[in-house]
Parts: structure tokens; C-alpha cells; sequence
């Protein structure tokens, strides 16, 4: 199956999060824009994993034990790699360490088993839409800088989950496989 593992969010940040997808349409036609039910917090993307790979993922996971409910913040707009060449708009997460020492966690975990370590430094954000070309987007850009860093919506993360993502025309259809803690 293709795997990741992320924090889910609450159905009232959705909510907050299309309406800003929606404010932003007129902005930008050419982008694929992500739908509000398949966003999430990402802290590790595993990609196409086998069963006995799954089985060792969740072990490794339920070693990570309870965390601390840390809040987290929804606030401001970007662009991945950057604007001038942008390829993801996101919305910004503020969160305390105990959210980047969590995502380390996991990467610790996954290291352990034979998953890759990520190239580039956790990054917490929310993908709004991707571009398939890198390009500037000088309309979406002025959407953005026309509206304040208000914040979308706040909430407690206490858990995360292992979700599996299937491919289809539609876009990717998430489910989630386990959460952590066990409860």
C-alpha cells in the first residue's frame, strides 16, 4: 500500500480551510487544487509499502508511545520551493517543539526499519494545491499578500495515524490504517 504517516485535523479547520481554498480560485485556474477532506499534517511520507513492512511500521510506531497534547495553529499562506518557482501553496502551522520533536520521532523510527531519512528539514505546513508547472503565480501571490496572517483555526494534537493513499482520477482517497497511540 502507499504510506504516510500524519495528524489529522478537525472538520471545523476544513471547513476554514476550503473557504480560503475558495477565496483563492479566482487567483489561480491552472492549479490542482487539494480536497479540504484529504488535507493533513504530514510527518513522514513512506510511499509504496509491502505488508510485512506495514506490520514493522505500526511496531515501530506504538514504540513512539503516548505524547503530550500540543497546540497547533493554522496561520499565513506560502509556497513551495518558493514563489518564483512554485510547485505546492500551503497553509502555514505554527506549533510548539513538542511538534517538530515528534516529527523526529517518527523519522527516528522509520530510520531504524530501513525508511530513508528526509533530505530537507521538517517543514510543517498544509497543502492547498500543487502546480505542474514551477512557475511564478503573481495573481495567487497578490491574493495572499491582500489578506492579513489571520489565523484559519486552532486545535490540540494528541495523536497521529498511519493512512494508506490511493491513487485515482479523482485524486487520492486517504484512509486511515492505525492510530498512535493505541487507544
Amino acid at each position: 500500500m502507499r504510506a504516510f504517516i500524519a495528524i489529522d485535523l478537525p472538520e471545523t479547520l476544513r471547513t476554514a480551510l476550503a473557504t480560503a481554498q475558495q477565496s483563492f480560485r479566482d487567483a489561480c485556474h491552472e492549479a490542482r487544487w487539494t480536497r479540504p477532506e484529504g488535507i493533513h499534517l504530514t510527518l513522514k511520507f513512506l510511499g509504496e509499502i509491502s505488508d510485512a513492512q506495514t506490520r514493522q511500521v505500526v511496531e515501530a510506531l506504538a514504540q513512539i508511545g503516548p505524547i503530550e497534547p500540543f497546540p497547533v495553529d493554522v496561520k499565513g499562506f506560502g509556497f513551495f520551493p518558493q514563489a518564483r518557482r512554485a510547485r505546492v501553496f500551503w497553509a502555514g502551522v505554527e506549533a510548539p517543539a513538542a511538534l517538530a520533536e515528534l516529527a523526529a520521532r517518527i523519522e527516528g523510527a522509520m530510520e531504524k526499519i530501513g525508511f530513508a531519512r528526509e533530505d530537507r528539514a521538517f517543514a510543517p505546513h498544509l497543502t492547498l494545491a500543487r502546480f505542474q508547472v514551477p512557475r511564478p503565480q503573481p495573481a495567487l501571490e497578490s491574493a495572499v499578500a491582500a489578506r492579513e496572517a489571520q489565523s484559519l483555526g486552532k486545535f490540540e494534537a494528541s495523536e497521529f495515524f498511519l493512512f494508506e493513499s490511493k491513487l485515482s482520477p479523482q485524486g487520492a482517497q486517504y484512509r486511515e490504517v492505525m492510530r498512535f497511540p493505541r487507544s
